[in-house]
Parts: C-alpha cells; sequence; structure tokens
C-alpha cells in the first residue's frame, strides 16, 4: 500500500532511457514498497467484517491487482514514456483525463497519507493507551514535515532498508506462529479457532460481509502503479510483465499464508482496528517481546513510509503546476535547499485535517480514511484499464481480462456501501471524485474558449 517508490508521479512525458534494474531486483523493490500500514492495520478491518473469508478476499484482490499491472506494462511495453499513467489517460482520452487523473491522483495520496498517520497514532497507544489518538497524530505529523523541510540526504537508502524491515516483521510472524500452532511455543488458550470446516464458518459474516472487505484487500496491495513507473528502470523493459507477476505470486503467498494464521490462532471477533491483527494473533503466547519488536519495527517503517508520501505528493503538486494542470504557484520552490513552499503547505493542510478528525472522531477514523484512500486508488486502476482498452489493440483474452479487472474494482467500491460502519468513507471519495470532476468541466471550458485543448506546458 506504500505508493511511495516512484517518486515523479506525472511528468511530462519523453522518451525512456536504458535503465540499471533487473526484473528480479524490481521484483523484490515492489515487495518491499507495497507491504505497509495499509496491510499490518488495514487487514484487521477486513478481517472484522468477513473473517476467515477474508483470505479469499486476498486472492480475488491479487487477480484484479495483476489484471491493472499486466495492461499497465503493455501500455508501457508498447510507448516507454518517463511519465506516469496519467499520460496514457490523456493519451487516450485527451487533456481532460490527464488532468482529472492526476488531482484524483493527488487526492488519494493526501487520503494515504491521512490512513498512514493515523495507524501511526494507532500503533503508539499500544504503549501509550490513556493518550489521545490526536496526539499522537499532531506529534507524527510535525517530524514528518520537519525531515522534509531538512531534505535529508540518504533518505531513498534508509527507505529501503526500512522496506526490508516490514518484510522481516512479516517473516517473523510467520515462523513464531507456525512454531506457536506446532505447540513450539507454550501458551495459548483452549478457545483458538483453528481452521474453518464449514460455510458458515469461512463466511461468518455471509456474502455482504465478504463484498465490503474487499477494499481492504486491494488496498494492501496499493503501489502497483508506480511499481509499474519503476520498470522504466528495468534494463529490458519487456521484462516488466515478469517482474510484476513474481511481485504479485510472492506477495500473495505472504499475505494468505499470514491471514490464515492470524485467523486459526484468533477469533476475528478479537480482532479490531486498534491493534495490528498479527500482535492480537499472538498475545495469548509467553513472547513478552514480539509485540514490542514487531510494533516497534512497523512504527519506524510506517514513519518512512509517511514522511516519503508527503515527499511524494508534494512534488506532485509541483509537476502538475509545471504542466499546467494547477495554478503556478505550486511550482515555485524557495532558494533555501529548493522547497516547493506553498505544494508542502498544502500538503501539510492534508496532514492537519487528519489529526482534527481524529480528535472529533477517534473510533473510527482509521475505518474511514482508510476506505476513502482505497477507494480512489480503485479509481486509478480504473483509469489504467480503460486507457488500455482504448490505447491498446487487445486481444479477446485481454479484453476479457480488462472487463474482469473493471468488474473486481466495481465489487471493491460498491462493498463499501454494504457495511454501515466504513459507508462514509465510500460517502467522502465521492464527495472528491464530483469536486474533481466539477472542477475538470470548468477548465475543459477554459481551455475550448482559450484555443488550447492540448497541454500546454507551464515555462
Amino acid at each position: 500500500m506504500t505508493q511511495t517508490c516512484a517518486k515523479n508521479t506525472k511528468k511530462q512525458a519523453s522518451p525512456a532511457k536504458d535503465g540499471e534494474l533487473k526484473w528480479w531486483q524490481l521484483s523484490l523493490l515492489g515487495i518491499g514498497c507495497t507491504i505497509g500500514t495499509g496491510y499490518f492495520l488495514g487487514s484487521g478491518l477486513g478481517i472484522k467484517i468477513t473473517g476467515p473469508a477474508m483470505v479469499f478476499s486476498f486472492l480475488l484482490a491479487a487477480a484484479g491487482t495483476y489484471i491493472v499491472y499486466h495492461l499497465l506494462a503493455m501500455m508501457t511495453t508498447a510507448d516507454p514514456q518517463e511519465g506516469s499513467f496519467c499520460f496514457y489517460a490523456e493519451k487516450a482520452f485527451g487533456r481532460w483525463a490527464g488532468f482529472s487523473c492526476g488531482w484524483n491522483y493527488w487526492s488519494s495520496k493526501i487520503l494515504i497519507m491521512g490512513s498512514q498517520l493515523t495507524a501511526l497514532a494507532i500503533l503508539s497507544q499500544f504503549w501509550f493507551p490513556r493518550i489521545p489518538l490526536w496526539v499522537f497524530a499532531a506529534i507524527y505529523a510535525v517530524l514528518s514535515i520537519a525531515v522534509v523541510l531538512l531534505g535529508t540526504k540518504g533518505f531513498d537508502k534508509v527507505e529501503n532498508i526500512l522496506a526490508v524491515t516490514k518484510t522481516a516483521a512479516i517473516v517473523m510472524f510467520i515462523i513464531l506462529a507456525a512454531a506457536a500452532l506446532f505447540g513450539w511455543i507454550h501458551g495459548g488458550n483452549d478457545g483458538r479457532p483453528g481452521m474453518p470446516g464449514s460455510m458458515n464458518e469461512i463466511f461468518p459474516g455471509n456474502f455482504r460481509g465478504f463484498w465490503s472487505s474487499l477494499i481492504y484487500a486491494f488496498f494492501a496491495y496499493g503501489g502497483i502503479e508506480t511499481i509499474g513507473l519503476m520498470s522504466m528502470q528495468l534494463k529490458n523493459k519487456e521484462d516488466a510483465p515478469k517482474a510484476g507477476q513474481v511481485m504479485l505470486i510472492v506477495l500473495t503467498i505472504i499475505y494468505v499464508i499470514s491471514i490464515g494464521l492470524v485467523i486459526a490462532m484468533v477469533s476475528y471477533k478479537a480482532i479490531t482496528e486498534k491493534e495490528s491483527p498479527f500482535v492480537t494473533a499472538l498475545s495469548t503466547y509467553k513472547l513478552p517481546f514480539f509485540p514490542h519488536v514487531f510494533n516497534a519495527a512497523i512504527l519506524t517503517a510506517g514513519f518512512s513510509t509517511m514522511t516519503a508520501s508527503l515527499f511524494a505528493v508534494t512534488n506532485l503538486l509541483v509537476t502538475l503546476a509545471k504542466d499546467g494542470d494547477a495554478p503556478r504557484v505550486f511550482q515555485k520552490k524557495l532558494k533555501f535547499r529548493s522547497l516547493p513552499l506553498a505544494s508542502l503547505a498544502l500538503a501539510a493542510a492534508g496532514l492537519s485535517l487528519s489529526v482534527v478528525t481524529s480528535l472529533l472522531l477517534p473510533g473510527k477514523i482509521y475505518a474511514y480514511i482508510t476506505t476513502a484512500a482505497g477507494i480512489l486508488q480503485m479509481y486509478n486502476w480504473g483509469f489504467i484499464i480503460i486507457s488500455a482498452y482504448k490505447i491498446l489493440k487487445l486481444k479477446v483474452k485481454e479484453k476479457i481480462l480488462s472487463v474482469t479487472g473493471l468488474l473486481l474494482l466495481l465489487l471493491a467500491v460498491t462493498g463499501t456501501i454494504m457495511e454501515k460502519s466504513i459507508r462514509l468513507g465510500f460517502v467522502v471519495s465521492i464527495v472528491l471524485v464530483a469536486i474533481i470532476a466539477a472542477v475538470t468541466w470548468m477548465m475543459s471550458r477554459k481551455w475550448e474558449k482559450s484555443g488550447k485543448p492540448n497541454k500546454q506546458p507551464a515555462p
């Protein structure tokens, strides 16, 4: 769910240069960058809604994610550009599509930052449960902005190290959980649910619960579009589909095994949004070090992810301004460290809004923000699929894949309407899309009147 590995998300298109990455390196990078707080904490929301069926949610989401990546890789191979999927949207449907795609992506990144910020606050309450959520949210927001202002060098290297940390944390859980199930670790309780043996046990939340859980499974795979952009750094661009396939296979195996272990070790009713399901699963075993080590590892990596998101969303707005898709004030940079102050200020305002909502809605804020972020992510992916359908000469098999992908995305989005506890997230996403659509319509009329329907990059 990280979506921060590729810093430049919407550039003016230009021919791709030869990269240095091998396909397996891109796969490993994608695995480390995709696993994030959306999985470590957000998966608990899905488990709570649907129970053991969450395993199938991850399998369906993996299929949908594969379709999106496959089509994006096909467009990249056919027309390599150092631009984002927004370039392909504009190529397929015109300037309005590129404009709305860029702003939808910026909005989704703001919500993802809010989700990450709230996740960090929740993880911190593991040690300090009496401190309000908004206090931690405010602290992490200020620290993240400070890191960006300092312009810390070598941040990318730290990001890579922490990507490994996140992956290692999940591997540690899998090993310890397997050892606990085999009886090699003392503890646990007789109320352990074990593997479900009937349809009622697999789908205790019925089909509606399963439907509503899909958005969180998809959210855990978030970042596939930016990994698609990083395929531009491959030595052989034709290896992009293979890199994505291997990455998704490994991610799916990790996700399914770890979620399966959680479900076998603890009742889904015990899972809450206030604690990582992986910590909950091992909480009754004699492993006093695990909750603290696991929580600290995810907290550290999560802060890195959020700060990288702040870097990315700030630079994204600068690029939008340079492309003429945002007011020019956002491309101006200070002489001091070349900081785009206006762009950073708007991103900081988005973080501040998350702090305020954490104060007003401390019990439900994470579910609402994560749901809205996941839905906007689905809209981005929908742009990729319909752009590929328009640009590429797809074979019958690929046309079927694209339609299937759109149906899966539609299921994930509409499922949020079915669950009352997360419905507000759907409303938030609709409001944001409506605002973007209204602004896009007004800009389209302006472009037509000026006689410049095609993009005119700002100097």
